[in-house]
């Protein structure tokens, strides 16, 4: 009994010191995820009150991604080389920044520049800013990456992608009530600003530095072009033949995703004439969904199937999804077919960061994690305006054609599936 009572105690305090030290990445993850989320019931609204078409409101999401997709790598491989505290104090520094800057340009006269209002142009800056700093996430990865064992990525990385989940809860509510109230769209950036300056005082006082100097890798000149071109910036890290596999998949299914995004609230809009506060209730049911699936479905299925055959089944629910949400106008019949969708999307996030996490060289973890969240920005900096014009053209019908992207990430998952599934030695370092 007492040793019993004994291996429990250690057990609970090894549980607790590990959670600790994963607070400051989950509130960085949660961030994140809110610096998105909560504008999704809003920025429509705001792009329609200034007058401009739908197509800004998709360049809007373009600016933030698009920077994203040239921080994140920046940061990674410079956190590689200086440190993981250092480079995630400054990045989210400037995401409060950006915050402000928001508030700014919801203060200027609506004075037209170039066709545009001012404060749509100074909106867009601040998405800009809030881009460059949000691709901090590639540094929050790989300080995961550090601190956790093999056994523990997986499970770890799903619980990022269940608080991600609660950021696709949290925020989308928080916008479309605080959008509603006597404040209107100031009070959305209120709240942003203070949960990003409690992140960036936890970050500060909490998190501890896992990349200790003799771990870190030497400054390297890297041509402008590399920043911008993804192969080149593979080639540079030379991975091994599975992380290029899954960086493969990964860009199809970050396209889909891109797509998705950027239209998905213009199509609840149209098809079910949800306001504010009725876009950000269905988005909060969203990331219910999500968070549950992510939190405690996918921890389940990748330790019945494996990470590379949960990867596949995931890309499965989602090619369903897609289409069973375009069968029907019935708004409860559409959730059901829509959870189809999310727990396919809630059983591939988690996987991709974590078959990525064990199969990087740990010298490099920071840069391939960055590249990673590259893939993830490029999509999302390029396919946003494409999509919000397709869905001015087509409509739903679109969502059909998006249905072959994770398809042929299926398919290309389904043909490395022998190397995904069996790592070699060096996978491992």
């Amino acid at each position: 009994m007492i040793h019993e009572k004994g291996r429990l105690r250690s057990a609970f305090f090894y549980f607790y010191r590990m959670q600790k030290r994963l607070i400051p990445a989950y509130l960085l993850t949660l961030v994140n995820v809110l610096g998105f989320s909560i504008l999704m019931p809003i920025l429509p609204f705001v792009v329609k009150n200034y007058g401009a078409p739908e197509w800004v409101y998709g360049l809007l999401l373009t600016c933030y991604s698009a920077f994203q997709f040239i921080g994140a790598p920046f940061l990674g491989a410079l956190s590689d080389q200086q440190g993981r505290k250092p480079i995630l104090l400054v990045s989210q520094a400037g995401t409060l920044l950006s915050w402000f800057v928001f508030v700014l340009a919801l203060s200027l006269p609506d004075y037209p520049i170039f066709g545009l209002a001012l404060p749509l142009w100074i909106i867009a800056f601040s998405r800009i800013l809030d881009g460059v700093t949000g691709g901090n996430a590639s540094v929050t990865n790989a300080y995961v990456s550090d601190i956790t064992t093999r056994e523990e990525k997986s499970y770890i990385f799903g619980y990022l992608g269940g608080i991600a989940g609660i950021g696709m809860i949290i925020g989308p509510g928080l916008g479309g009530l605080t959008a509603s109230t006597s404040l209107g769209f100031y009070g959305t950036m209120i709240v942003a600003i203070v949960i990003s300056s409690i992140t960036l005082l936890t970050i500060s006082l909490w998190l501890k530095e896992s990349h200790p100097e003799e771990k870190r890798t030497v400054r390297k000149k890297t041509p402008i072009w590399h920043m911008i071109f993804i192969p080149a910036r593979v080639k540079a890290v030379n991975p091994s033949s599975m992380i290029k596999v899954i960086f493969t998949v990964k860009m199809f299914f970050a396209t889909m995703m891109a797509f998705y995004i950027s239209t998905i609230a213009l199509y609840l809009i149209d098809m079910f004439s949800f306001e504010e506060k009725e876009l950000g209730f269905f988005l909060f049911i969203v990331g219910l969904f999500l968070a549950f699936n992510q939190a405690f479905l996918s921890k389940r299925f990748i330790k019945k199937f494996g990470e590379y055959n949960t990867l596949l089944i995931g890309l499965t629910l989602c090619v369903i999804g897609l289409f069973s949400i375009t069968m029907t106008s019935n708004l409860y019949l559409f959730i059901a077919f829509y959870y189809t969708m999310n727990l396919g999307l809630s059983l591939c996030f988690p996987t991709f960061n974590a078959l990525i996490s064990i199969h990087a060289d740990h010298k490099n973890q920071g840069e391939i994690m960055g590249i990673s969240e590259s893939i993830n920005s490029f999509a999302m900096a390029v396919f946003p305006v494409i999509g919000a014009a397709l869905f001015g053209i087509i409509g739903l019908h679109l969502y059909q054609f998006m249905m072959l992207l994770p398809f042929t990430a299926l398919v290309l998952a389904l043909i490395g599936g022998k190397r995904m599934n069996k790592p070699s030695h060096t996978d491992n370092q």
